[in-house]
Order: structure tokens, then sequence, then C-alpha cells
């Protein structure tokens, strides 16, 4: 079983910046790392993933050009950069983790999740 915590969520101005941590209990051998966003009634939404060995990313389009992952496997901790930040970018947003290595875009992918932190964006 493999616990993540994700850190670094807040409230922040539009055209802000923040950086979002997800640090898992272990290692999980060749896990990718997908981060997802869920806004109050609206369905959890795919941001970002990263492959195990970090040489491969792939991003949503409604954040390519603003957002970047990256993780630090000896720390076992995944990253997402947030860039000029948008008050419909406010969600929860969760990174997640999957044991074979190959989950991308699609939630049902991952095996294990975290708790998720808040992101507010203020116009």
């Amino acid at each position: 079983q493999v616990q993540l915590v994700e850190s670094g969520g807040g409230l922040v101005q539009a055209g802000g910046s923040l950086t979002l941590s997800c640090t898992a209990s272990r290692r999980t051998v060749r896990g990718s790392v997908g981060w997802f966003r869920q806004a109050p009634g609206k369905e959890r939404e795919f941001l970002a993933s990263i492959t195990w060995s970090g040489g491969s990313t792939y991003y949503a389009d409604s954040v390519k050009d603003r957002f970047t992952i990256s993780r630090d496997n000896a720390k076992n901790t995944g990253y997402l950069q947030m860039n000029g930040l948008k008050p419909e970018d406010t969600a929860r947003y969760y990174c997640a983790t999957d044991r074979a290595g190959t989950a991308l875009g699609r939630s049902n992918d991952y095996d294990y999740w975290g708790q998720g932190t808040q992101v507010t964006v203020s116009s």
C-alpha cells in the first residue's frame, strides 16, 4: 500500500503561481505520477502525468502552456508547477500513482490517490 500526501495548495491571486508537491510513503516501482483536479459540481479532470524515468510527460490542452510536471525519485516526490493561474483553476488538486507505470490520462488507470490539496484563485 502506498500513501500519497499533497501539499502546496492555498489562496493565490489571478496570474500568480503555486507549486504542488506529492510525496509517497514509499517508492512505487516504475509508477507514473498523475495530477488531477476536481471543482465542485464537476467531474475529475486530468491535468498532467509523468513516467517513472521522467522522460515522458503528458498534459491536458487546458494547462499545457501553464503547468509543468516533474518528479524527484530520490525524494519519492512529484511536483506540479502552476503559472498564470486563473479563477477557473480553482479546485481540489489530487496526485495519483500506479503500479504498472503505464497510466496516463485516465483516472481508472491509477492505483493510489492522495487526499488532495485545495487551490483557490481569486480574481
